[in-house]
């Protein structure tokens, strides 16, 4: 398993290699994304409140494209339930395997 912005890097590679399960990419509503790293970043006063706002802006509307950068290397993107109920259904003795 690897998360994080740079993981889908590995998709491609993992495929060939017959390693992949799954790839995911989450899709979120931006504004709680945005609004959830702020509070967080203002928690830990990570910098000034100016600084983490126009950081967070940034972000917001980087979001499409980082979503479009990852789904390019491969991985699909879909919404965190999902990925957990396919995460799950990988399990061992989870009724949906196959």
């Amino acid at each position: 398993m690897a998360e994080g912005i740079f993981a889908a890097e590995i998709v491609a590679e993992c495929r060939r290699r017959g390693l992949l399960a799954g790839a995911y990419a989450l899709r979120r509503p931006r504004t709680a994304t945005f609004l959830r790293r702020l509070a967080r970043d203002l928690t830990e006063q990570r910098k000034a409140p100016r600084v983490l706002v126009r950081r967070g802006v940034a972000l917001l509307r980087e979001e499409p494209a980082v979503l479009a950068r990852q789904t390019g290397l491969g991985a699909e993107a879909a919404r965190a339930r999902e990925v957990l109920r396919r995460v799950a259904a990988l399990l061992p003795g989870h009724p949906r395997q196959h």
